[in-house]
């Protein structure tokens, strides 16, 4: 079969149709829901309600708060997984004495289920008989609330989720550290460039493409985070560490309530739409300048 021959179109066509079906009539299904009253229990009629929907949320100081949540953890979890991500790639394409061994452990925690790493965070930060907190009292230290205070459990929230997805961001660095030219190096180390000078003035500029990428990934991701939120906290104590995803899960599969629910996942797109945009907008002229 050529380039040009029709018959591909016989292949290409009823799949991309399906796809464009299976992926766009929930989008506008849940775009004219969002513009609804519809909840099931207890069952109410569809009602054309408009933006009513989206006004009620955005007068609602719940959203705001769950949002305001969603983005600390976020930004912090996000930050520290670059940071550490990226010193652990720099130390394994230094290629250190048993670097394939770590390489192997430090993806580990990325193949786990999100919902089995959060149960066994659980159960290690358990505020009465969590191993971690036994261990502390056995020294003399006092138990200390990783589950039941909101500052000690968004910061065990945060700890779950940089364990977890540093490999992946390890993974991605490593894979761009490995494709720097060895000349630059070279090159710098005749000039008598300390290896500080060296990551600041060649390593770091000519990676900032590749951590743009990883960063903004694991932006969008992490706004996602529903799993270990609900598991390890249940977005207590209150809804202190309530997210977005959780929010809306609470909304739509407790309450039933499909035509608010539907205008907060859209609030939640436009909310990760506008923060990626800016996020681009501040790095292009830095991306521009080390093209």
């Amino acid at each position: 079969m050529t380039r040009n021959d029709p018959i591909k179109h016989v292949f290409i066509w009823p799949a991309l149709l399906i796809v464009l079906v299976i992926s766009i009539f929930p989008l506008i299904y849940s775009l004219t829901t969002s513009f609804m009253s519809l909840r099931l229990v207890p069952p109410i009629p569809p009602r054309f309600v408009g933006f009513g929907n989206y006004t009620e949320l955005l007068q609602n100081p719940r959203f705001w708060h769950v949002a305001w949540t969603t983005s600390i953890i976020a930004f912090i979890a996000v930050a520290l997984q670059y940071v550490i991500g990226f010193a652990i790639a720099l130390a394994l394409n230094a290629r250190v004495p048993g670097e394939g061994i770590f390489r192997v452990g430090f993806l580990l925690p990325m193949l786990v289920a999100p919902v089995a790493v959060a149960l066994i965070a659980r159960q290690i930060l358990n505020p009465t008989m969590g191993p971690l907190n036994e261990l502390m009292t056995f020294f003399g230290f006092p138990n200390l609330p990783f589950l039941t205070q909101t500052k000690w459990a968004i910061g065990a929230i945060i700890s779950v989720e940089v364990w977890q997805w540093t490999p992946f961001v390890i993974l991605m660095l490593l894979a761009g550290l490995q494709t720097l030219p060895d000349d630059v190096y070279e090159a710098a180390a005749l000039e008598n460039a300390s290896p500080w000078q060296q990551f600041w003035g060649i390593t770091f500029p000519m990676m900032l493409p590749i951590s743009v990428a990883v960063v903004f990934i694991r932006l969008i991701e992490s706004y996602k985070i529903i799993d270990t939120v609900f598991v390890m906290t249940g977005g207590g104590p209150g809804i202190s560490t309530e997210t977005l995803t959780l929010f809306a899960y609470q909304e739509g599969f407790k309450k039933f309530n499909l035509g608010y629910t539907s205008a907060l996942s859209f609030l939640f797109l436009i909310l990760i739409t506008v923060i990626g945009l800016v996020y681009l907008a501040i790095l292009k002229p830095y991306l521009e300048k080390h093209k």
